[in-house]
């Protein structure tokens, strides 16, 4: 009796120190490690492993962690970036100047792919294939009235090199395909977009979106080119320029400054202060010249632009630039992806941040700054934000702005005229792009048959294009507004003018035609024909504003 008492009295104690020791073991196998699982790298560690051992669905952890990265690094600042393999690719191609492919432009016009040009000694060119031949069939897949997008296109004619693709081809609206193979190999990417004289004396460079590793041997070749035409001045187009190497740019400036100017430093917390100096090999040391910036040139373009300014060198004209002063450092994974991560930030000789303030994690205002730089006013009035920026001095003791991008030395408005909503409308969807390849499709006999671009200019002129357009744009839902179609035609037509040049002429000619009345290179030709873009102009201007 007394020993079926003490169990009576003892049976709920050891259960409940059975029931405390299952919790606690339980709770030591709930929990993470404890060596360095408090640490951030190793919480992420950990929560991958927990996913992978007991998610309840079966998981792709390659992709759950390519898919988490760019968030993670992203919240660094607005330039920290992740790549995938296939990204990085793609920048790789920018960067590098080059890619493997078949060698045509191409347009897409009624979901078929139109040959607009042939890249000269490319592969297209020699397994035959011929300016406004349709691609119908790539490889065993029929591509004509498929609605297929530019990047379909790129992703079916782009690939290895050496490697081949069969293209169906229809020439001349014959009814049989012609089957051509081509084997793909390097094709060029020029980022020095246009190189031609503006006047007997100004050469004009326009460069693309980038720079890249080619871009200073084509400004070189640019320069050389102009030079032998007698270019004394050059104006330097850096508009929409978004940058790219820091080696390729302090090249590029080298050929303006004199031996021991500083062209840039970067310096950062681990990043000991790195200076760039012009070695005094430049050939156009004593020429004139002009920088033209924008809203959307930014980093290599900026850098550019504040060291012809800080040296006194000459004039940049335009709008405040983009703001991105940040130096990112790249390290590879073994797949191909990469990590780009800011470690420094770039100053001007004169010690001005080119970086804009950002706050961390609302990066998405950060890239709509320049949208909401022109809600506000700053692309036709001198920029509201330079009473917010840091006023520096040049060399020759001028006052520049610095901490918000680059200030401009003469400030020249975004031209909006003829800018509406029926302008807009047809822009955004790109009509008059697609009306422009209608039309040269339509009369290609006739339009190729001009020897200069000028004279093919000279006759669109004479043709009823803007007419053609308007009932174009109503039969794809874009109505007839009078009032806004006489407001935007001149503009409509100088752009329409300008994508019918370029169908036949290429790039260059392009740009000429677009930039016939460009305002900030009216400002720039009148500038230097005052003799107000000289290194001497700049210094006793400044002399004279001191006074």
């Amino acid at each position: 009796m007394d020993s079926e008492k003490k169990v009576r009295t003892w049976l709920p104690l050891w259960i409940s120190i059975g029931i405390a020791l299952g919790i606690f073991i339980g709770s030591k196998y709930t929990q993470f490690g404890r060596s360095g699982a408090s640490q951030g790298v190793g919480k992420i560690d950990a929560v991958l492993n927990y996913v992978r051992e007991s998610y309840v669905d079966t998981v792709n952890m390659r992709q759950l962690v390519e898919d988490a990265l760019p968030n993670i690094i992203r919240q660094l600042d607005p330039h920290s970036e992740y790549f995938s393999a296939a990204d990085m690719k793609r920048v790789n191609e920018d960067l590098e100047g080059h890619f493997s492919g078949i060698g045509v432009s191409f347009y897409v016009l009624r979901d078929t792919i139109v040959v607009t040009s042939i890249v000269p000694g490319g592969p297209s060119e020699a397994a035959g294939i011929m300016p406004w031949d349709r691609i119908v069939r790539v490889n065993d897949t029929i591509v004509a009235g498929t609605k297929i997008q530019n990047e379909d296109v790129l992703r079916k004619l782009r690939g290895e090199k050496g490697s081949e693709v069969k293209l169906g081809i229809r020439r001349n609206n014959q009814s049989d395909l012609l089957y051509i193979t081509v084997t793909r190999g390097d094709i060029p990417m020029s980022s020095v977009n246009a190189a031609y004289m503006l006047t007997d004396k100004i050469g004009f460079i326009k460069l693309g979106r980038n720079f890249g590793f080619n871009t200073f041997s084509e400004f070189i070749s640019a320069i050389s080119k102009l030079k032998s035409q007698g270019a004394g001045s050059f104006m330097i187009d850096l508009r929409g320029n978004a940058g790219g190497s820091l080696d390729i740019v302090v090249a590029m400036v080298n050929e303006f400054l004199h031996k021991g100017d500083l062209i840039v430093y970067a310096e950062g917390r681990n990043f000991p202060r790195t200076d760039n100096y012009a070695n005094g090999s430049g050939t156009c040391k004593e020429d004139d010249v002009i920088v033209l910036v924008d809203e959307l040139s930014a980093s290599a373009s900026e850098i550019f632009a504040g060291a012809i300014q800080d040296h006194d060198r000459g004039l940049v004209i335009g709008r405040r630039t983009f703001g991105k002063g940040l130096v990112q450092s790249q390290r590879n994974f073994p797949d191909g992806s990469a990590v780009r991560l800011t470690v420094a930030r770039y100053y001007t000789a004169s010690g001005r941040s080119i970086q804009r303030g950002y706050e961390k994690g609302k990066y998405d205002e950060y890239e709509l700054d320049a949208i909401n730089r022109y809600i506000e006013g700053d692309y036709i009035n001198v920029d509201t934000a330079s009473n917010n920026l840091i006023p520096t001095k040049t060399l020759g003791g001028r006052t520049v702005y610095g901490g918000d991008g680059i200030m401009p030395d003469i400030f020249v408005a975004r031209d909006t005229t003829g800018i509406n909503s029926y302008y807009n409308a047809l822009v955004n969807n790109r009509l008059d792009e697609m009306y422009a390849m209608v039309y040269s499709d339509m009369y290609r006999d006739r339009l190729s048959s001009f020897d200069t671009w000028q004279n093919l200019y000279k006759y669109l002129l004479q043709q009823p294009l803007l007419l053609n357009l308007v009932s174009f744009a109503d039969n794809n839902g874009i109505r007839k507004r009078p009032y806004y179609i006489q407001e935007s035609g001149e503009l409509l037509e100088n752009t329409m003018y300008a994508y019918i040049v370029r169908n036949f002429f290429g790039e260059e000619a392009f740009w000429s035609a677009y930039y016939k009345e460009d305002p900030l290179i009216k400002k720039g030709i009148e500038l230097i024909e005052k003799g107000k873009a000289s290194h001497e102009a700049v210094i006793n201007e400044a002399y004279n504003n001191k006074r």
